[in-house]
């Protein structure tokens, strides 16, 4: 398979990024990384791009009603194949010619547990107290609303009897570093 071009974008710490820095250097995902757009300065995944010698750029919310266009204004000459957002906590307006291109890693079985507002510990929080015993992560196209796009894997986690929103959130992010390489090998695949 041919090496899949990537651009992350990333909102806080950079953990996803990181990951996916990792297994394209340990030869476990066949691609490059070949630019990053964090939604604010002073992020560690910035720190985290830098080190790595990726190129990065930072795009400000403000003016929020232009936003969405300049992170694909930055990103587009960049050329990549695929969109991958990395903690990214922003609505996009996707333009045409990123429709199925964009993917996203939701920390629950969507489509349960998805939908504003429900991200990181919320989910976590909302997945303990419906009771449920299973939980993991989804890997899908991002579209134009929250947590709707197709699916393209999931990872199923197991819900314990004494977990905590902590504990559970440490064993979904391990699920979340092996499912999304391979989804977006999968996608890589069919492209």
């Amino acid at each position: 398979m041919d090496s899949i071009r990537l651009a992350v974008l990333i909102s806080g710490s950079g953990s996803t990024l990181q990951n996916l820095i990792d297994k394209i250097a340990a030869g476990e995902l066949p691609a490059t990384i070949v630019g990053v757009a964090a939604s604010r300065a002073g992020l560690f995944g910035i720190e985290r791009a830098e080190r790595t010698g990726l190129p990065v750029v930072v795009v400000e919310r403000k003016p929020t009603e232009t936003f969405s266009q300049r992170v694909f204004e930055a990103i587009r000459p960049k050329q990549p194949d695929l969109v991958i957002l990395a903690g990214w906590l922003h609505l996009l307006a996707i333009p045409a010619d990123f429709e199925n291109r964009v993917l996203n890693i939701h920390p629950s079985l969507l489509p349960a547990f998805g939908g504003p507002g429900m991200y990181g510990r919320r989910v976590h929080e909302a997945v303990l107290a419906s009771g449920t015993k299973v939980t993991g992560c989804t890997v899908h196209f991002a579209d134009n609303t929250y947590d709707t796009g197709p699916i393209v894997l999931r990872s199923e986690v197991p819900v314990l009897e004494h977990d905590t929103p902590d504990t559970l959130a440490v064993r979904v992010q391990a699920a979340e570093c092996e499912a999304y390489p391979q989804a977006i090998r999968k996608v890589a695949e069919v492209r």
